[in-house]
């Protein structure tokens, strides 16, 4: 079957639906989250973090949102890496499903400075939300293209410090290498089919670019990284 990736395409992952609950949504975001951080996916987001953070910063904790936070395993990582290098991190997750939240939090409980908060990112009260830094790891393609520029206008609008991007490159390799990659790790059905579909909803560099320039954005950059990511990085300073 011939993949075509010249469109973003329009259908839906089965995770879109946030009164998902059970042990296949919870193994589902077990998966996902250990192909991301076996495949570099963490690092990438903990890189640009870094990078955000490579300039003079006050005593004051560092608020630090991640948007669609899963189990909370980029959390998790973020709040070992603080405490390794005395960084004051207060770190939330914002999910719109509250069975993975639950989840998230049942994981988390060790971690003082990590929140969880189910909220809808199209909400009032996530406009109001204030931050340092924006996570949006494998999360932005969930959503139209208007959607996104309403989302990352949110983002740049109540960061202080700036936005992190890390999300799929469209292409057909990345598509046939996921397969081999649900066959490898024995994915479950939502794991498979929402991977792929993940995958056609994801982004060509001249998309990101796109956005961009519609939302006049100054001090930005686009990087393709492994494994066929895109990390766009967005410096309020």
């Amino acid at each position: 079957m011939t993949i075509n990736t010249q469109y973003r395409t329009q259908e839906t992952e089965i995770m879109d639906d946030f009164s998902l609950t059970g042990e296949e949504l919870r193994s589902a975001l077990d998966q996902i989250a250990r192909i991301n951080r076996l495949l570099g996916g963490n690092q990438l987001t903990l890189q640009a973090t870094r990078q955000l953070l490579n300039q003079p910063i006050g005593t004051e904790p560092i608020v630090i949102a991640d948007i669609g936070c899963g189990n909370g395993d980029m959390l998790r990582m973020l709040a070992d890496y603080g405490a390794a290098h005395d960084l004051n991190f207060k770190l939330i997750g914002i999910d719109a499903n509250a069975f993975t939240i639950n989840y998230a939090e049942s994981l988390s409980s060790r971690f003082s400075n990590i929140e969880y908060i189910c909220i809808d990112i199209f909400s009032e009260e996530f406009k109001s939300l204030q931050y340092d830094i924006v996570l949006c790891t494998l999360t932005l393609h969930h959503f139209t293209n208007e959607q996104i520029l309403s989302i990352m206008r949110i983002f740049n609008t109540n960061a202080t410090i700036g936005t992190v991007i890390n999300d799929l490159h469209r292409s057909a390799l990345a598509y046939r290498l996921f397969e081999l990659i649900g066959f490898v790790f024995r994915l479950n059905k939502m794991s498979r089919e929402d991977g792929q579909v993940s995958i056609l909803r994801g982004f060509k560099k001249n998309e990101l670019e796109e956005f961009s320039k519609k939302l006049n954005l100054k001090n930005y950059t686009i990087n393709w990284k492994w494994a066929f990511r895109y990390q766009l990085i967005i410096a309020k300073r």
